[in-house]
Order: C-alpha cells, then structure tokens, then sequence
C-alpha cells in the first residue's frame, strides 16, 4: 500500500522550533519531487517548500524563506523540514506530497501522492 506518513508536529511558542519528517511507504521517493503543503482553517492551501529529486534544488514560499529548510534521505526515503523561528501564523495541518516529476514545478501541485498531515501549532 503506497502510504506518505508525517510525524513531528506539536505545539510551540513563537520563536520555537520543530522538525517534521515524512516517511513514505510502499514505494521510493528516489524519483519524485517533494513537496510540503499546510492547510490553515478557513484557509487555501499553501505551499510550503520542495526539494528536487533531480539534483536537490530547494524552493521556499516567500513566508518561510530563511525559516524553513527542506532535505531528503533517500537511503532512509524519507523527507524532513525543518521549522525555526515559527510564527503564529504557521499554525496549520502540514502535509508532505510528491510531485509527478522529479523536478518541482513551482505550480504547487496537482501531487501524486499526499500524506493525512500533522498539526503545527504556534502559540504563547
């Protein structure tokens, strides 16, 4: 069963930091983009980042750039992305989703494969 697993969300103070990570299951991310979405209430998706599969060129939304950082472990297939400085207006379900492509598109989606997400909440 093709399976994206997300784990690593909670909640945190502003300025805090945490680390999500994205297993993927039933198949290889060897070949795909990845992408990291969230989904705030009341809110359109968003883009988040994406790592290439083709030679790991990363891409950040205006809002995360110099925050977040994308990586990928092939040998382990999984994704992460790492959160610093959050801000209350991170909060949101994050979800990790593969492009059809090995390269990112910049077009945020449509994805071939999406994970149920984990909640990001930033808080005092």
């Amino acid at each position: 069963q093709v399976q994206l697993v997300e784990s690593g969300g909670g909640s945190v103070q502003p300025g805090g930091s945490l680390r999500l990570s994205c297993a993927a299951r039933g198949f290889t991310l060897d070949y795909y983009a990845i992408v990291w979405f969230r989904q705030a209430p009341g809110k359109e998706r968003e883009g988040v980042s994406c790592i290439s599969s083709s030679d790991g060129s990363t891409y950040y939304a205006d809002s995360v750039k110099g925050r977040f950082t994308i990586s990928r472990d092939n040998a382990k297939n999984t994704a992460q992305l790492q959160m610093n400085s959050l801000k209350p207006e991170d909060t949101a379900v994050y979800h990790c989703a593969t492009e059809p492509t090995s390269s990112c598109s910049g077009n945020w989606g449509p994805y071939e494969y999406w994970g149920h997400g984990t909640q990001v909440t930033v808080s005092s």
